[in-house]
């Protein structure tokens, strides 16, 4: 009676794994997509419906049709192949975003049914909306010859070094003549390039201009003021803009295992609080850098937040468990009231690539 028992649940248990394993040889991986995510970047209203496309492959030994797509807003059209493709064959999605719809940032998200198991993909689109502006001349307060900026000065934000920023800019023309695209000409640094998006900016209408910071090029971290020039052959119109920038070194992700090689920048004290001090009294602070980490430790550079600040370090290269102090020398002259410093410390300590040490008093 035992062996039939015995018996019995063998062969119930290999039912069960062999309808485990049919069910996982029918499981279809996800198409091959180019991209998940376009990003559409700043859409003027007035520029109508942008079109994002998704390129996708199918790498199945069945045939393969798109059954349903489904977005989450009404905002988005899709057009996609609707033939049945064979293993190797390649389609296209096409989606269609109205920006007239919204504005600001949008984030807008699609999902493809496939008429095989498991194939149901997420895409995304996402973008900068930017309705109409009712009041020009109050939307546009910076003037720059003909040319209304929103802002006095063009923030790309974070630079990475591994990669260039993108960022756009829209402009109005208050003149009487266009700005085209091909007859503009730019002088500045060579990390920074400037172009033209929309093809003509026509008279009390807007158009997009286009920033590109080189952070690599740059060769340089911290924060960054620079200039540049901007002018337009077939106009009188001659611009000059400040470009802000705070550029970081980029790390690659690495293993959890190695966390406790690289090298560890440890700060101590990060923050100092002189409390009342006076004018005419200079401050001395000592700031210890430590190198926690197994592997060579490198200060690429100390930056203060002003010229206020004189920064002293005796080496960049600290070996592991070695100790080294930062002198922080703070002339308060010409200062009054609550003052807060930053001492910003840019190394190659993966995890904390950029450290930030306070000085704060109260200036008689």
């Amino acid at each position: 009676m035992i062996r039939i028992e015995k018996t019995l649940y063998t062969l119930l248990f290999l039912c069960f794994f062999s309808q485990l394993t049919l069910a996982q040889e029918t499981i279809t991986p996800k198409l091959i997509w180019a991209v998940n995510k376009v990003d559409l970047g700043t859409v003027l209203e007035e520029q109508g419906p942008q079109l994002a496309e998704f390129q996708f492959t199918h790498t199945q030994d069945s045939l393969f049709f798109i059954e349903t797509v489904v977005t989450d807003c009404g905002c988005t059209t899709v057009e996609y192949t609707k033939d049945t493709l064979q293993v190797g064959e390649s389609g296209v999605l096409q989606v269609s975003f109205d920006p007239s719809s919204g504005a600001g940032l949008f984030s807008r998200m699609i999902i493809v049914k496939g008429n095989l198991f498991g194939v149901q993909d997420t895409l995304y689109i996402e973008g900068n909306a930017i309705p109409r502006a009712s009041d020009p001349e109050g939307t546009y307060r910076t003037r720059k010859g003909d040319l209304g900026f929103r802002l006095s000065k063009i923030n790309v934000g974070e630079v990475f070094t591994n990669q260039p920023k993108l960022k756009q800019v829209e402009v109005y023309n208050f003149g009487t003549t266009p700005f085209y695209k091909d007859s503009l000409q730019f002088a500045g640094p060579e990390y920074i390039q400037f172009s033209q998006l929309t093809d003509s900016i026509m008279p009390n209408d807007r158009g997009l201009l286009q920033v590109l910071y080189d952070g690599k090029m740059k060769n340089d971290l911290g924060y960054f003021e620079d200039q540049v020039s901007l002018n337009w052959k077939d106009s009188t119109t001659f611009i000059q803009l400040d470009v802000l920038a705070d550029v970081f070194e980029y790390y690659a992700p690495f293993a959890k295992d190695d966390l406790n090689l690289v090298p560890q920048l440890v700060i101590d004290p990060k923050e100092k609080d002189l409390k009342t001090i006076k004018a005419n009294a200079i401050q001395v602070v000592n700031v210890v850098l430590n190198n926690r980490g197994k592997q060579v430790l490198e200060i690429k550079k100390v930056q203060g937040n002003c010229e206020c600040l004189k920064l002293e370090l005796p080496k960049t290269s600290l070996e592991a468990g070695e100790s080294i102090l930062l002198k922080v020398v703070f002339d308060p002259k010409g200062r009054q009231g609550i003052d807060q410093r930053n001492v910003y410390i840019f190394s190659n300590d993966p995890l904390n690539p950029v450290q930030l040490f306070l000085l704060k008093s109260r200036v008689e």
